[in-house]
């Protein structure tokens, strides 16, 4: 019996591992094992300690990963799954693999820093406390990828193929539409990963890839994220709240620190303060952009010039690149890091990461977020259990590197820059699909929100929708 077990990602939105397995042997030794996406899990403690549990079926079994995208809840097991012992291939549309390129082993990296920082303060509860790869771990997993083009169909085995459709959701985004032949029928599935926003540059600004997943999808079983399924995105346009955030912080005499994703979102929030510092709409103060691998991506976004939006083409037209814009300022080094935090004087401060799980922006916020003149703006979803989420819900303080920081700093959101589709994005989606699927299993989101997408999907359009449980396996009929 062919099967579909859900590793991850199943009662939260992080950890994404779909397994699908070939075999009648129930321990998964005599059919093709397929792993789609193989992501980190983060947020409250009870999901970051699964990332130190073995695969069900062992790593050295699984023959072949295929990856939707380069966030690291999709990506950022990787290397983990690579030390376990896996030794196939990992499928992924080149830009994809450009992104991994940069982002797992920044990820070992920063596993890294952080242990020798608990270790030399002794501040785990582990002695030693340890990373979960290093980079150079991370390094040797890139060796496995192998690019697949999007609609090029690749067999894996005799009985499974797959091929990538566009989802829009960052750059090198996919759906993978797999593609079972057994018993002389064949049985599609298909694995959203994430979905990007079907609403134009008006609802949803800066996007930098073209809009919408691809239309007229069909499949036997769909694996749907449900990230927003319990909210929908402010259709207003956010530039004008910005602009009157920073501009009042400037007044006084405080700095702006913005937590965000280093792939995309970074980038499409530098080019919305360049346009309305342009405008006139923001004093030109100084911008800084601490993340090594924020400078990284911004080399590979210019690169794939073949996924752009008309309005991003336009403004690298008109701009450039944003590392030669006067004002911005890009740290790549420790030291250059630390010199922003000696500046006194207002400015804007972008760095990872986005949901302040790590990285350099838990030092700006240590600095900051105690100082009522300042302003912290979140540009992205933040999950439960994550630094970001306590900070947006309103707490009086936050725990980072193990000491608790008085929250007194302006805290504000603007939803309008999330990359996952919401509700009736979705639904505007499903409704192109000729025909209904068998049934859809709803992943990546927290309960309340995959409760509430599939009330909606049953009541809107009549489907069978059920939310997947972690460790849970589906027959594929």
């Amino acid at each position: 019996m062919a099967y579909i077990q859900f590793l991850g990602a199943a009662g939260t939105v992080t950890g994404s591992k779909h397994l699908i397995n070939t075999s009648s042997d129930a321990g998964g030794k005599t059919g093709f094992q397929t792993l789609i996406d193989c992501g980190m899990f983060q947020g409250a403690k009870e999901w970051r300690e699964r990332n130190w549990q073995t695969t069900p079926i062992p790593a050295v079994d699984i023959d072949a990963v295929v990856l939707t995208h380069a966030h690291l809840d999709h990506c950022g097991w990787i290397p983990r799954l690579v030390r376990d012992g896996f030794r196939g291939p990992i499928y992924a549309t080149p830009s994809t693999i450009d992104l991994c390129g940069i982002i797992l082993p920044d990820s070992g990296h920063l596993q890294e820093e952080d242990a020798n920082f608990y270790n030399r303060h002794q501040r785990s509860k582990h002695d030693p406390a340890l990373p979960l790869y290093t980079l150079a771990e991370a390094q040797e997993s890139l060796l496995h990828f192998r690019p697949v083009q999007f609609e090029e169909t690749r067999k894996l085995s005799p009985e499974v193929s797959f091929r990538f459709v566009r989802a829009a959701h960052i750059l090198g985004s996919s759906m993978v539409e797999l593609t079972l032949s057994m018993n002389g029928q064949a049985r599609r599935l298909l694995f959203t990963g994430d979905i990007g926003r079907v609403r134009d540059q008006n609802s949803a600004p800066g996007k930098v890839v073209r809009s919408g997943p691809t239309a007229g999808e069909t499949a036997d079983i769909l694996v749907m994220e449900s990230t927003y399924g319990n909210r929908q995105h402010p259709t207003d346009d956010p530039r004008p709240k910005l602009a009157e955030i920073i501009r009042q912080t400037v007044e006084r005499g405080g700095s702006v620190i913005v937590p965000a994703f280093a792939v995309e979102r970074t980038q499409k929030f530098l080019f919305m303060l360049k346009v309305l510092m342009e405008a006139g709409q923001l004093p030109r103060i100084p911008v800084y952009c601490d993340s090594p691998m924020a400078i990284k991506a911004v080399e590979i976004f210019l690169k794939h010039t073949e996924e752009y939006s008309d309005e991003t083409r336009q403004l690298i037209s008109q701009y450039g690149s944003p590392l030669e814009w006067p004002g911005f300022t890009f740290a790549s080094t420790p030291e250059e890091s630390k010199k922003i935090n000696d500046s006194k004087f207002p400015s804007i401060i972008i760095s990872s990461s986005g949901m302040v799980t790590g990285g350099r922006i838990q030092h700006h916020l240590m600095q900051r977020l105690p100082d009522p003149k300042n302003s912290v703006i979140f540009i992205g979803f933040q999950a439960p259990g994550t630094r970001g989420f306590t900070i947006k819900s309103g707490a009086p303080e936050v725990r980072i590197f193990g000491e608790t920081v008085p929250i007194r700093a302006q805290v504000a959101a603007l939803e309008q820059f999330s990359d996952h589709a919401d509700p009736p994005e979705l639904l505007e989606w499903l409704r192109t699909f000729p025909t209904k699927p068998g049934v859809t299993y709803l992943v990546h989101g927290e309960p309340a929100a995959s409760s509430q997408l599939r009330d909606t999907m049953t009541k809107e359009l009549g489907w069978n929708v059920q939310v997947a449980q972690w460790m849970q396996k589906v027959e594929v009929k």
